[in-house]
């Protein structure tokens, strides 16, 4: 394996740094961002906080508008954002922004034409770790959190990985894909026909099968465009009693699906992750 930095910067006393990389689960090259705290050190290396953005996003989004640095530099934690999805010319895409490149979902795909790149769970639970501790200051305790599309990975993968995380988080997920047009349509075209596949990607599903012991906060705006439509928290809401998931779901009146509703909660998340990530 091997790394380029494309950009670095100076911030909160820490380094915001931006790399590329061939990435064989997806066959083709990705980009990552990763912020190290100023206590970040070979003799010293810290938890991280893996973000997953959402529909259209890269790893820039976050990075630049959560305005997450101070609040990750005083707790000691690093945070990594990757790319939301493999792109690249011999990548398939889509004219729409819900399917394709912008919009991987996390997910293996088992059908063609996605089937030869589109394997972004494999890349956030296998790959991307596993580079990211050869190559930095980093312990292997990590929390997953994200946004969106990205709030429905952070919840499937860990839910279905949870000795591999100490904590959970997400901002205005897509709760219960299976039954929104975002998740049907992403679905449908990336796993197929067969509906009963379609469970091992929903947080709602996986929930009701899986007793979890991992502390989960949501945050939700009530102003959310998305809200009723695609978002469907309730679902989520359901789904955590069922096996009494210790799940913190907060509607914050107001607040929207932009990342001025992230900035304003980020601090709030990063304090529950180090909680256990500090453990």
């Amino acid at each position: 394996m091997s790394i380029e930095n494309i950009s670095q910067a100076k911030v909160a006393d820490g380094w915001h740094k931006q790399y590329s990389h061939h990435s064989a689960t997806l066959n083709c090259n990705m980009r990552f961002a990763i912020f190290l705290p100023p206590n970040a050190s070979k003799e010293n290396p810290v938890p991280v906080l893996y973000w997953l953005s959402g529909l259209t996003c890269t790893d820039e989004n976050f990075m630049q508008k959560a305005n997450a640095f101070k609040a990750a530099a005083e707790q000691g934690i690093a945070i990594v954002a990757p790319d939301t999805s493999p792109r690249g010319e011999n990548v398939p895409n889509d004219e729409s922004y819900d399917m394709g490149q912008g919009a991987g979902f996390y997910l293996n795909a088992t059908q063609a034409p996605w089937n030869d790149h589109y394997h972004m769970y494999d890349y956030i639970v296998t790959e991307l770790p596993a580079l990211i501790e050869a190559y930095f200051p980093v312990t292997a305790i990590k929390s997953i959190s994200g946004h969106s599309m990205g709030g429905h990975g952070a919840l499937t993968i860990g839910i279905k990985n949870s000795d591999s995380y100490r904590s959970i988080s997400a901002f205005s997920p897509i709760s219960n894909p299976m039954q929104c047009p975002w998740g049907q349509k992403a679905f449908s075209q990336y796993l197929g026909s067969d509906i009963e596949s379609w469970k091992q990607y929903d947080a709602s599903e996986l929930m009701k099968e899986h007793s979890i012991e991992l502390p989960i906060l949501v945050d939700q705006g009530e102003a959310d465009n998305f809200l009723v439509e695609q978002l469907k928290p309730e679902q989520l809401i359901e789904a955590a009693k069922v096996n009494n998931t210790d799940l913190e779901l907060r509607m914050q009146p107001g607040y929207d699906h932009s990342y001025f509703f992230i900035s304003t909660f980020i601090s709030d998340h990063i304090e529950f992750h180090a909680a256990y990530l500090n453990k």
